[in-house]
């Protein structure tokens, strides 16, 4: 079975996450999605809370399974028999730091990285983005699924 990890702390999830998972389903039989738990950062969601939002809107795909880690991503993918990490490039900066990351893995385990170039659509979205439109009223409905949306929105208050 081919199988592969999407990691990433998903604080919250957008439709950039989405479209990189997407297309990882159709490329492996089994795709995780590992969401970092990072005790010294506050997220504006608990890891429980993004793990519902994760499940829910990757329900549709029938081989996505989601997780929360912490540690060395490469010990989540060893413990699992998880021989590729699958991560989107928004841009030239992402490539900088994300190949640093990749020749670490594979220095440490042999876990490979796959880089997706990000659809043209979602080259500037981030979470930390998404989170400051909607804090000052911007309109995120195109960035995020609806759940994400409605979610946003009682957290900051803005229903």
């Amino acid at each position: 079975m081919r199988r592969a990890v999407c990691p990433g702390s998903f604080d919250p999830i957008t439709n950039g996450h989405l479209d990189i998972i997407s297309r990882a389903s159709r490329l492996y039989d089994e795709v995780y999605v590992a969401v970092m738990i990072n005790k010294a950062k506050k997220g504006l969601f608990e890891v429980d809370e993004r793990l519902d939002l994760i499940r829910q809107v990757t329900a549709e795909y029938g081989n996505v399974r989601v997780e929360a880690f912490h540690g060395l991503l490469v010990d989540f993918c060893k413990q699992r028999d998880i021989p590729a990490i699958v991560k989107g490039l928004r841009a030239v900066s992402d490539f900088d730091y994300e190949l640093q990351m990749a020749q670490m893995n594979i220095g440490l385990s042999g876990v490979e990285t796959l880089f997706v170039p990000t659809n043209p659509t979602y080259s500037f979205l981030s979470s930390s983005l998404v989170k400051e439109v909607a804090t000052w009223g911007g309109d995120i409905s195109h960035l995020v699924p609806p759940l994400v949306l409605d979610a946003l929105n009682k957290r900051l208050r803005k229903d």
